[in-house]
């Protein structure tokens, strides 16, 4: 009688092992991870994607979710339970009006240029508040435009999305949404300004706590 072959060394784990990988790599990355890193640290023959659907079915109702972020996955604390986790700090350092219009009309409008932001806005946008939006890695530079000059396009960044819980820009609440929940108020949107970004940055106003670091 032929004996069996043994088991190849590079099987791939049961499924229950490859979601303890996943979830013990989750929780300990301090930024989301895609499939195909998981995929990359994992023994051959693994399914990340699989892994992943089955965690995410486990810690649905608990206290800690599986969140899509981008292209990425993440363990967050449930929204709910999100007032547990703050504590008190002093914020010497907010948004300025300039910063937030910019930064939220490249939410809603991304991939846009410069100039495309200008124009809704009605003014200048100075270097100093890209540059802001850029080191908060915000926002980043996007694909160049096909037309004359070529220009640079900006995007939000995976970093914005997990910071207010967004699987993709797709998410953002609509501005009747925000002023019903206090976060905007009733001044003119964007495109009645006159004053420069320097000018604005100068008095900094409530709306920024929707975007304080």
């Amino acid at each position: 009688m032929i004996e069996p072959i043994e088991k190849s060394l590079f099987e791939a784990p049961p499924m229950g092992e490859q979601e303890r990988m996943v979830e013990a790599i989750l929780f300990a990355s301090a930024e989301p991870v895609t499939v195909s890193e998981l995929s990359s640290r994992m023994p051959h023959g693994c399914d990340p994607a699989e892994a992943l659907a089955n965690l995410s079915k486990r810690y649905d109702g608990r206290g800690v979710h599986l969140v899509r972020v981008g292209d990425a996955y993440a363990m967050r604390t449930a929204s709910d339970l999100g007032h547990l986790m703050r504590k008190e700090t002093v914020e010497n350092r907010k948004l300025s009006r300039a910063a937030i219009e910019t930064l939220a009309i490249v939410a809603y409008h991304q991939p846009v240029t410069r100039a495309e932001i200008e124009e809704i806005r009605g003014v200048a946008v100075s270097r100093g508040t890209v540059d802001q939006l850029m080191e908060l890695d915000w926002i980043r530079l996007g694909r160049r435009r096909m037309t004359p000059g070529r220009p640079v396009t900006f995007v939000v960044t995976e970093h914005f999305l997990d910071h207010f819980g967004l699987e993709s820009a797709r998410d953002l609440p609509g501005i009747k949404e925000l002023r019903a929940a206090g976060l905007l108020d009733n001044r003119p949107l964007p495109g009645s300004m006159s004053k420069s970004d320097d000018e604005e940055d100068e008095a900094t106003t409530g709306q920024s706590e929707l975007f304080e670091d």
